[in-house]
């Protein structure tokens, strides 16, 4: 994979229209109504149109300020001071409601001023959505609630169909890319505990590329994930927010991408998303769990097996 030089401009291959329709400004309506937002719109996913278009979007719950600062997020760093919205679990039900969804991926800030990092919270939202709802189908990608396996706990015990946490690049260059109060075995050990407190929660991570990443280290951070039983793994392109963020070391190509997804897909994941515009939340993947988890409902596991 190329990474010696730093590139000028994007290849045709990541150039996206801006976001709009009808179905766009529904969703934006509903979202400011219900006072919601989005990582969609916080860490302008490149795929908000695609997504919006499609009746689907990504909330993120705590707010819209984050106690920790990655180098390669959009989303503003700050101290909430320990604010929580009590509402925002119905307040999400009803917006999902009225969107008509039957599967919603829940992520959230990190929150380090919160006592169990906002896993009560989630975990309440997750319970909320499901009761509103029959038949919800949540996903929550969340935080490492700072090592804190008791909050984990508590976020595993409200049942979401799918837990989230993303190692986002390769272990080398994790105390670059990421807070330091992230760590790359932290998050294996997330995901590993997840697993280990309910066998049956279906678990999922996602990589970024384009950092400076070896293509050895993105198949180790692959093997990873897949020696703790993680059963979904998304890899894209990263691509710099602003300027006071890292820059692209590389444009990987749609045929290196190809190749890490018959490299994952060998391994043994369910499924893995692979492409420059891919992000760990993304429609694709959303969808085929949608189909893996109605499967379950309706006779047992998809295939017969869990990872």
């Amino acid at each position: 994979m190329p990474v010696d030089t730093t590139p000028t401009r994007k290849p045709e291959w990541l150039k996206i229209r801006p976001p709009s329709g009808e179905q766009y400004t529904h969703i934006k309506e509903t979202l400011r109504q219900n006072k919601l937002h989005t990582v969609c719109e916080e860490a302008n996913c490149p795929n908000l149109h695609e997504c919006w278009d499609g009746g689907t979007a990504t909330i993120m719950l705590l707010g819209d300020v984050c106690t920790r600062g990655c180098n390669f997020c959009a989303v503003d760093t700050g101290q909430p001071e320990g604010w929580v919205d009590p509402l925002e679990p119905w307040k999400v039900a009803k917006a999902m409601s009225e969107w008509g969804l039957e599967y919603v991926v829940l992520t959230t800030v990190a929150r380090d001023d919160l006592p169990d990092g906002g896993a009560g919270h989630i975990a309440q939202t997750v319970r909320t959505l499901k009761e509103q709802i029959p038949g919800m189908m949540v996903e929550v990608l969340t935080t490492d609630f700072g090592g804190n396996w008791e909050a984990l706990r508590k976020l595993v015990d409200a049942q979401p169909d799918v837990v989230d946490h993303n190692v986002e690049t390769v272990e080398r260059l994790t105390p670059t890319v990421r807070d330091p109060r992230f760590s790359y075995r932290q998050s294996l050990a997330f995901l590993r505990k997840a697993k280990e407190f309910d066998p049956d929660r279906y678990t999922k991570s996602s990589i970024m590329v384009g950092l400076g990443e070896t293509e050895d280290e993105v198949i180790q951070s692959m093997q990873d994930l897949r020696d703790i039983d993680v059963n979904i793994v998304t890899l894209g392109q990263y691509l710099q927010p602003t300027k006071r963020h890292l820059d692209v070391q590389a444009y990987v190509t749609p045929e290196q991408f190809k190749r890490y997804e018959r490299i994952g897909e060998e391994m043994g994941f369910m499924y893995v998303a692979s492409g420059p515009l891919v992000r760990s939340s993304y429609r694709a993947a959303e969808y085929f769990m949608s189909g893996v988890l109605r499967q379950q409902r309706e006779g047992g596991r998809a295939n017969g097996q869990g990872s």
